[in-house]
């Protein structure tokens, strides 16, 4: 069935349509439930590049590498785990195809495209869960590229040693060098967000594909230092043949997907620039199995590498950089990695707050009020407390993978099976009890009654030991439930679409 908004102008009779920026606000929305940064785009701009360079800056970082080179590591022959990389990249390929829609046809953000499913007032619900994660990883990945920072700094100035000692120049279990390190980083990424969506844009436009050179270089040299026929691509003994390989598969499958579900669920925040839908899936194809393959590639030859020129095996990428003996060579890699996980974190723990903590109050909070309130809350969580214990990082995957499955089934369900890929736009923004999205005082209680379920159920599995075995496909679990839960009750009580 084609695709069909209802469209967002008013009555002829009416005032003409404000419009601020690339944003149409028609003088009938209501200004509680919108401002410039929420309202339906006027021009769509975003071609094929734009979408793969996004991806392109997603995916290359810190956490990006140590993800993919840790797969290599876990008993399986290269080309099993090249085959669980690539199955898994797919997949993310196809539910971002699926999310991508419903903003692309609208022009509209995730928390606004949440209140058809969620209701106009209840879709608050997947804003701050989804603002609340994105806080969280907004301080871990600052604190990881402050990581390189460090590196930098010590190479080039020695004596300031003592100062990384958070043991002799310390606060709150960050050393001085350290604290200085993460406010640098958080005030650069600061920088480029407030500067617009168009900053952002031209920022990862360039961003990824000079890492991509500067991984490129890196990896070379390694090889040549190595020597070819010593670079090994199996990074770890091979443990599992046959059939004892499949759960191993799966299980590395899941994890490529849990690990790109943040910027999954909210991939809708950037696919709305697109200037069609059809752009967003080139951008897409190309950023995701494409690029993906070319980095994880990249990735194990780097990290083979490091075993016959260092004696040991290396899988942090900022730890590779230290042990060079070139001066050069630690500046620029650790300027890349610096940038590569500045590109990450703006995209997938920038703007999703911004937007979402902006759909809360949009009269009180702009876009750039919500994206800081973001920025100051992740240095209040001390992210190099959370991300120094590894049972709580643990949990903090499987626990992403409970809560955002199911906002992403409910989403899916409601656009593409209940109402058929059909969304009234003015409706979006009413506060009027005859709304479309107005169900009960703002909220649809078929979708929280949906998302307690769905969301509890993947959380047992991470915090039941009995369960344990299931705690890598919360993801899938909890994203299942939902997409099935969610159709069937709203076919017991029929909504308009």
């Amino acid at each position: 069935m084609t695709p069909t908004c209802a469209p967002a102008t008013a009555p002829s009779a009416a005032p003409a349509p404000h419009q601020d920026g690339d944003s149409v606000i028609p003088p009938h929305h209501d200004p509680r439930l919108t401002n410039e940064d929420l309202a339906p785009l006027r021009k769509q701009t975003w071609g094929s590049y734009n979408i793969f360079a996004f991806w392109m800056s997603d995916v290359h970082s810190v956490g990006g590498y140590l993800t993919a080179a840790s797969l290599f590591k876990l008993g399986l022959t290269s080309l099993q785990v090249l085959f669980a990389l690539l199955s898994g990249i797919v997949i993310v390929q196809f539910f971002c195809n699926l999310v991508a829609k419903p903003s692309q046809m609208t022009g509209t953000p995730y928390p606004v495209i949440c209140r058809a499913p969620f209701g106009v007032l209840g879709a608050n619900i997947p804003a701050i869960i989804r603002g609340l994660i994105a806080v969280a990883w907004y301080g871990i990945q600052t604190y990881l590229a402050s990581s390189a920072f460090l590196v930098l700094a010590l190479r080039l100035a020695p004596g300031l040693a003592p100062y990384a000692d958070v043991a002799q120049h310390g606060f709150v279990g960050l050393s001085t060098l350290g604290w200085a390190g993460f406010l640098l980083l958080w005030v650069l990424q600061a920088m480029v967000f407030w500067h617009g969506m168009e900053s952002i844009r031209k920022f990862i436009d360039w961003a990824g594909p000079a890492v991509y050179v500067v991984m490129i270089v890196l990896a070379l040299w390694l090889v040549h230092k190595a020597g070819w026929q010593n670079i090994n691509l199996t990074l770890g003994t091979v443990k599992y043949q046959g059939w004892d390989a499949v759960p191993v598969i799966l299980g590395a499958i899941a994890l490529v997907v849990s690990y790109f579900s943040g910027p999954m669920l909210n991939f809708g925040d950037f696919s709305r620039y697109g200037k069609d839908f059809d752009a967003v899936k080139r951008g897409n194809f190309w950023g995701l199995p494409v690029n993906f393959l070319g980095f994880a590639l990249l990735t194990v030859i780097t990290t083979s590498a490091t075993l016959p020129v260092f004696k040991e095996l290396i899988t942090d990428p900022v730890a590779i950089v230290a042990r060079i003996d070139s001066v050069t060579a630690v500046v620029l890699g650790a300027l890349t990695f610096m940038v590569a996980t500045i590109g990450i974190n703006i995209v997938a723990n920038f703007v999703s707050p911004a937007f979402d903590f902006s759909n809360v109050a949009p009269q009180h909070i702009s876009w750039r009020t919500g994206g800081m309130i973001a920025a100051v809350a992740s240095i209040f969580i001390t992210p190099w407390n959370l991300y120094g214990n590894p049972e709580v990082i643990h949990y903090t995957i499987d626990i992403l993978g409970a809560c955002i499955g199911p906002l992403f089934g409910i989403l899916i369900a409601d656009y593409y099976l209940v109402r058929r890929q059909r969304v009234d736009v003015d409706a979006l923004y009413t506060l009027s009890p005859g709304g479309r999205y107005w169900y009960r005082n703002g909220i649809n209680p078929v979708a929280v009654w949906t998302l307690i379920p769905a969301a509890l159920i993947p959380m047992a599995c991470v915090v039941f030991s009995s369960l344990h075995g299931l705690a890598n496909y919360s993801w899938f679990i909890g994203m299942g439930i939902a997409l099935l839960l969610y159709t069937a009750l709203s076919r017991r009580r029929p909504v308009a679409i």
